[in-house]
């Protein structure tokens, strides 16, 4: 695989620690949501986005509560997952404008995620001709934005709607 250069990922390459645990149970707990890439913020479960992302603004909504089995989730848990997906897609239409999306989890080993022992809902921002000979015959991706340029156009998205709290700029959204 070639390798394109992308100096801006230093700081994921570089960030504190914290690499025992689950880092879907870690990063909510810091006070730092745009360091932590958390855009959003609702009762049961937030919005993350993919430091390693198939398009830009490729984001996970994930349970507060660390499991890996989707039956374990209460229905207020699969209730919230449900409603911030949903607004995850309204920020990412309105923040960036694609042409439709791709959402799904992996569930179980076999499926391919890299972290299977903690949900996670994948939230794919799609452009017509966004696949091209890159990945397919290079197996070399382009990502077209910085990954803190897609945090403010989805933070500013997220912050549109009706229901959200903003407490910091630089905070994520909270869902009331």
């Amino acid at each position: 695989m070639d390798e394109l250069f992308a100096p801006w990922r230093i700081d994921w390459v570089e960030r504190d620690g914290d690499a025992d645990g689950c880092p879907f149970c870690v990063l909510p707990d810091r006070d730092a949501d745009r360091d932590s890439r958390i855009v959003a913020r609702s009762e049961h479960a937030f919005c993350l986005l993919n430091n390693a992302p198939y398009n830009p603004g490729h984001a996970m909504v994930i349970p507060y509560r660390h499991t890996g089995v989707y039956g374990e989730l209460t229905e207020a848990e699969l209730l919230d997952l449900s409603r911030l997906t949903q607004r995850t897609l309204r920020a990412i239409e309105a923040g960036l404008g694609p042409d439709g999306a791709n959402t799904g989890m992996n569930l179980g080993d076999s499926a391919g995620g890299s972290i299977d022992d903690h949900l996670h809902r994948h939230v794919v921002p799609r452009w017509n001709g966004d696949t091209n000979f890159m990945p397919v015959i290079d197996e070399t991706q382009v990502i077209v934005e910085a990954i803190d340029d897609t945090y403010d156009h989805l933070h500013a998205a997220f912050a549109d709607q009706e229901g959200i709290r903003v407490d910091d700029p630089d905070d994520a959204v909270h869902i009331v």
